[in-house]
């Protein structure tokens, strides 16, 4: 056989740098616009949250930042500093006390810290020397909630999800042997949970017992698995209990419906040539369908933002201050 007769592949043409694949394609998609520059390097934003009073709360893990962004006037301040904190997410309390999620030295210095919304009078909730890297978290009703250790790669699964007691003082194991599981959400009714793992690439969904810690028999599912650089990060939910994944260097957040099935997308402008990729967390502007989501530029020069879009619906606080 002549070898030059065999058919050759082929390079098809592809417009982006981080395509869409698959059924992907056919998501009903919308693009978000940029809404507030936080800053003009490309530092690393994460945990969007709102207060009561519509201040803007969120972390700079790189710089070792919890801020507060101001309205109208879109000021934004540092409230809290500490060298090595590296903070992954910022969640508010019943009572107003803004509890801090760091990741540490990614390895075992982790913590929660709870603080007054300016960053006074704190306490250490996990403190570091319990092992953590903690990544993220989510208030139940009763006032406990669950958190993400981040540890873990898919050849050696040391992360886990744990629960901590509403009087802070017991902390139990509900997911383990995972690759460095990262966002968590609750469904409104309380008996799921929703965990990303970020270097699995995958999309767990628990059906809680009613002590809120143990698996139901048969209830623990994998109803999505990721494809490309990088893996799933922070997510929330809205009123109708869609699922809104952020998924970090891809500039994008996937939405699901409640049995974990792919419904829609919103897409960062740029990203199809690599710009403001670094997607890590969606929030809803408090009362609105209005998603916001921080992703920053790298070393491209575009710097840190903001954006925004419009969800399905109303977003949903459940516990993380209303009740």
């Amino acid at each position: 056989m002549n070898v030059e007769q065999l058919a050759k592949l082929q390079y098809k043409q592809v417009n982006s740098i981080y395509p869409i694949i698959g059924g992907e394609c056919n998501l009903q998609t919308v693009n978000a616009e940029p809404w507030l520059k936080v800053s003009d390097e490309g530092i690393t934003l994460e945990g969007l949250c709102f207060d009561r009073q519509g201040n803007l709360y969120f972390v700079d893990c790189s710089g070792d930042n919890v801020c507060r962004g101001s309205f109208p006037d879109r000021e934004i301040k540092i409230i809290y500093h500490s060298p090595g904190l590296h903070p992954a997410a910022v969640k508010i309390h019943k009572d107003g006390r803004l509890f801090v999620c760091a990741v540490g030295d990614l390895k075992s210095t982790g913590c929660i810290l709870a603080m007054q919304p300016d960053g006074s009078d704190v306490e250490e909730i996990v403190p570091p020397s319990a092992g953590y890297c903690v990544n993220d978290m989510v208030f139940d009703q009763k006032g406990g909630f669950y958190f993400t250790d981040f540890k873990g790669i898919p050849t050696n699964t040391i992360g886990g999800v744990y629960y901590v007691s509403p009087d802070f003082g017991t902390i139990l194991p509900v997911l383990q042997n995972m690759a460095a599981p990262n966002g968590v959400a609750l469904s409104k009714n309380q008996k799921y949970l929703w965990v990303t793992e970020f270097n699995a690439n995958r999309l767990h969904h628990i059906n809680l017992l009613e002590d809120g810690i143990q698996i139901a028999p048969y209830g623990a599912f994998i109803p999505y698995t990721f494809t490309g650089y990088r893996g799933p990060d922070s997510c929330c939910i809205d009123s109708n209990d869609n699922l809104y994944v952020a998924m970090a260097r891809q500039g994008r957040v996937l939405i699901f419906n409640k049995t974990g099935f792919p419904i829609g997308q919103v897409l960062i402008p740029g990203r199809d040539k690599g710009n403001m990729v670094n997607t890590t967390h969606p929030a809803f502007i408090p009362g609105t369908d209005q998603l916001i989501i921080c992703t920053n530029d790298g070393t491209n020069g575009g710097g840190a933002w903001v954006y925004i879009a419009r969800g399905f619906t109303t977003g949903h606080l459940g516990y993380q201050f209303s009740e």
